[in-house]
This record gives C-alpha cells, sequence and structure tokens, in this order.
C-alpha cells in the first residue's frame, strides 16, 4: 500500500528535524588504578624510551660510513639499521616490512582485538603522557570538570597556561627527536640551540609540535574515532574467537544500584556505578557492546574490577573474552579458547612468508651492483681501419663501506674492451669509493670481419678480485646492416 500525503509529510518533518551535526560531549577520563593500567604505563615509557632514545646509539661500521646505529641519510640516499644498509635500489626491502607489519597487525587484530590501538598506537601513546601532565597541573576528572565550569580567572588562567606550555614542549621534544632519526644525533642537537640546523630542521620540528599538540592534546579520541581508518575496517578481522574488551550482560544484568547487606538474587552484579563510563579514554559505553570508537586499552576492566572488589563479588563483570565465551557462558557451559584458527593461520603465514622474503633480501643482496646504457647517438661508429665500436655508460655500485677494485671484461667474440682513462691498460683495475656510485665510459671494439650484419647480446662482467664478486649486465652490440 502507498503511503499517503499525511504520512509522507510527517516522514518529511520528522527527517528534516533530525541535525546533521550535532556538538559531541568534551570527554574527561578518570584516572584508574590495575595491573592493566599499570601495564600501559609500562607500555608508555619503554616505547617513549626507544623513540627518544634510539638515534643516541653507536654502531661502528668502519670510517667510511656513519656509527649511528639508526640512520636516513637523505642527501646521501641510504638508510642504515645496525648491520644492513638500504639504497634507493632496494626499496623493495623496506616495502616487504611495510607489508609484514601490515600483515602482523592483522594477525594480532584477529587474535586479540585492537590491542595495538590500545596499548602501543603512537596516538594512545602520546595522548596518555598528554593526559598524565593535565592531571598532574589540572587534577583528576571532578577537579577538570569543575575547572571547566568555573570564571576566568588568574589560577585558571595559570593552570592552562602551565598544561599548554608542557603540551607544547613535549610537542617539540617529539619533534626533536624526530629529526635525530634523519641527522647525526651529537652534531644536530647543538645546532638545534645555536641556530646552525638548517630551515628543514626547524620547519620539520615546528610542524611536529604543532601536530603533536593538536593531535595528543586537543584531538585525542577523535582522531581514533573519526580520522584512524583502522576503525572502520577493524571488524572484517573479527570473529566470535577474537579477544575483545566485552561486558557480560548473563552476569550484570539486570542492573541497578546497590546498598551493602542487600541480597544479589533477583538482579544482576552490574550496579550501574558507571566508572567504566568514566575511565574510557573514548567516552563509550561498553556495557552497550562493542563499539568502533573502543581502542582495547582495558582500562574499564580495571575500574570494574576495582568496584567488584568493593562490594565483595569476582572480578570478570567486564574482561577481556570472546563472544563465544560470552554465549558459552550465558549457556552454564566451559568457555574455551580458539586462537589456532583458519584465519589465524592464514594470518600468520602470510605474515610468516613476508618476514622470510625479507630476510632473504638481505642475507642474498650483494655489496656490488651495475646497470648499464649504450649510447644512442650515434650508436655504432665506423673507424679509420672499418673496425666497429660502441660506447657504453657503465654505473658501477659499491654498496659495501670499504673500497672495491673491479674488473670489467665482455664476453663478445672478437670484442676489445677500452676504458676511458685506462687505455693504456690490457685489463685495468677500477677503484670504486665505499657507498658511492661510479659512472664509468667504455667502449668495445669489434673487427670488421667479426661482424655479421646483425645485432649481437653480450654481458659485460664486472670482477672483485679481492672479495670474490662477479656481477653481469647484459647488453647489446650494433653495426651496419649487411
Amino acid at each position: 500500500m502507498s503511503m499517503t500525503m499525511t504520512q509522507r509529510t510527517q516522514t518529511t518533518i520528522d527527517e528534516a528535524d533530525i541535525p546533521v551535526w550535532s556538538h559531541r560531549p568534551k570527554v574527561y577520563p578518570k584516572k584508574v588504578k590495575g595491573p592493566i593500567r599499570n601495564l600501559k604505563w609500562l607500555v608508555m615509557a619503554v616505547l617513549l624510551a626507544i623513540y627518544w632514545g634510539v638515534p643516541w646509539f653507536r654502531f661502528d661500521r668502519g670510517p667510511f660510513a656513519p656509527d649511528q646505529a639508526i640512520l636516513i641519510d637523505l642527501p646521501g640516499r641510504k638508510a642504515y639499521f645496525l648491520w644492513f644498509e638500504i639504497w634507493p635500489q632496494e626499496v623493495y626491502i623496506v616495502t616487504g616490512l611495510l607489508i609484514a607489519a601490515a600483515i602482523g597487525l592483522f594477525f594480532i587484530t584477529a587474535m586479540l582485538g585492537r590491542v595495538w590501538c590500545g596499548y602501543a598506537c603512537p596516538q594512545t601513546v602520546w595522548t596518555d603522557l598528554f593526559m598524565m601532565v593535565e592531571r598532574w597541573i589540572e587534577g583528576d576528572r571532578a577537579q577538570r570538570m569543575k575547572l571547566d565550569r568555573q570564571p576566568f580567572s588568574v589560577r585558571k588562567l595559570g593552570k592552562r597556561a602551565a598544561k599548554h606550555a608542557s603540551w607544547v614542549f613535549i610537542g617539540m621534544m617529539t619533534g626533536g627527536a624526530w629529526i635525530l632519526y634523519f641527522n647525526d644525533a651529537p652534531t644536530v642537537v647543538p645546532d638545534l640551540f645555536t641556530g646552525d640546523a638548517g630551515t628543514a630542521v626547524y620547519a620539520t620540528v615546528a610542524f611536529l609540535t604543532f601536530t603533536t599538540y593538536l593531535m595528543a592534546g586537543v584531538a585525542r579520541e577523535n582522531v581514533c574515532t573519526f580520522m584512524c581508518p583502522y576503525a572502520r575496517f577493524q571488524s572484517a578481522m573479527f570473529d566470535k574467537d577474537t579477544m575483545v574488551v566485552t561486558y557480560h550482560p548473563a552476569r550484570g544484568e539486570k542492573r541497578g544500584k546497590h546498598k551493602a547487606g542487600e541480597s544479589w538474587d533477583g538482579r544482576g552484579h552490574c550496579i550501574d556505578c558507571r566508572q567504566c563510563v568514566e575511565v574510557c579514554p573514548t567516552g563509550i559505553d561498553i556495557r552497550e557492546g562493542l563499539q568502533m570508537s573502543c581502542i582495547s586499552c582495558g582500562l574499564c576492566v580495571d575500574a570494574c574490577n576495582s568496584i567488584m572488589d568493593r562490594v565483595g563479588l569476582p572480578h570478570g563483570l567486564i574482561a577481556y573474552d570472546t563472544e563465544r565465551n560470552i554465549e558459552l557462558k550465558a549457556a552454564g557451559e566451559k568457555p574455551r579458547w580458539n586462537f589456532l584458527r583458519l584465519r589465524t593461520l592464514g594470518y600468520g603465514l602470510v605474515f610468516g612468508l613476508a618476514m622470510l622474503g625479507v630476510l632473504y633480501a638481505l642475507v642474498a643482496r650483494q655489496p656490488l651492483d651495475a646497470s648499464v646504457l649504450a649510447d644512442r647517438n650515434p650508436i655504432f661508429v665506423r673507424l679509420s681501419n672499418g673496425d666497429l665500436r660502441n660506447g657504453y655508460t657503465l654505473k658501477l655500485l659499491n654498496k659495501s663501506t670499504q673500497p672495491q677494485h673491479v674488473q670489467v671484461t665482455a664476453d663478445l667474440a672478437g670484442g676489445e674492451v677500452i676504458v676511458l682513462g685506462h687505455e693504456e691498460e690490457v685489463q685495468p683495475t677500477i677503484e670504486l669509493a665505499p657507498d658511492a656510485v661510479a659512472a664509468i665510459r667504455v667502449f668495445v671494439r669489434l673487427p670488421a670481419n667479426d661482424w655479421t650484419g646483425t645485432p649481437r647480446d653480450f654481458d659485460f662482467t664486472i670482477h672483485d678480485t679481492a672479495r670474490g664478486l662477479t656481477v653481469a649486465v647484459p647488453t647489446r652490440f650494433e653495426g651496419p646492416a649487411r
């Protein structure tokens, strides 16, 4: 039956009354104590120590290479990671690492839900740090809410100024540490204070100071809820055996206030204290079920367990659990954990293959590489005695931190190799500087009697006699058609 005019009008009016945008209430996370909170403090301390401390570690690579353990040398177009040195031609190694990291994240998500978001994500780590400073200066949840409601005063201005100045300082430390990964740390830090660091360095520090302040201090949970793409597709990796933060409604409902000495008969264990909501950094109510904004930090678990201790009930009303276990517990059956399943085995297999591929690429890489570019104008030259000559540019890449001495030969029958600058030497030795690319001019001369009238494919062979390294690059010898 078609909708009447009155119904259509009413529907239109009702839809028009729905606001397109509504103000999102500010979240005031409350301080909580417990084992999960302590674990988060430990993870935050370790990750921040790694971020700020790694650029200061030294690693001896010899006299021709920097001694910073991890360094991305943009001017030199190289990246150093302990024993490994990555060149632009080896970007596939970095790509493999990124793919492996993504698959590893999928694997962890399928097993343990959004624990990355709750514990190790930079947004979470820095937001935790900013909120810790905020509590030191403005107090806990109740004090901060009260301060927001108070009229402007010198005391309020002082607290706000101290908080935001501290946030800006942390942002500057964050940006300052980031540029250490792209510059020699002991050199660039004094330059920062003397004004000699360069425009790019100061611009990077300023940009990261602003973004850190904005993301961790102002935006906070809005980054996880509205900006992070991971929140949008994480559910595609979940199933009934994924461990997430859950509320057990079979045990908690019917919820309601509880007084000391009252019986628990006929009611649930949830006393509706809302402590799980007040400690949540994204401001959700986990009792409404798993939500996109939940980052699986587990702070609501600590909050609920502390209330259970006060009322004399066992822990676990809110806990890390699976959807399947909730159903089993509701049915009175024993819960079970199933981590080894098709989804996790598949992610684990792909992750393992990706890491093996990266490891093979690192181990099998040669410290000597070469490429060749044949002359195109002219393609060949006929000499006065009738012989033919082709010109080539060989680019030799020494990926090691020591000089290399190589010889260039060609497997062209009857061909003679002449290296520009070494014309008088029968088999010249060319020195390659460490961590450098050398472009050398090479000519191949072929007697007229050996030319058949068709192009001939051959290889240049570059051989390091001291190390026993050999690299072959294919090319072609051109001449006139008969």
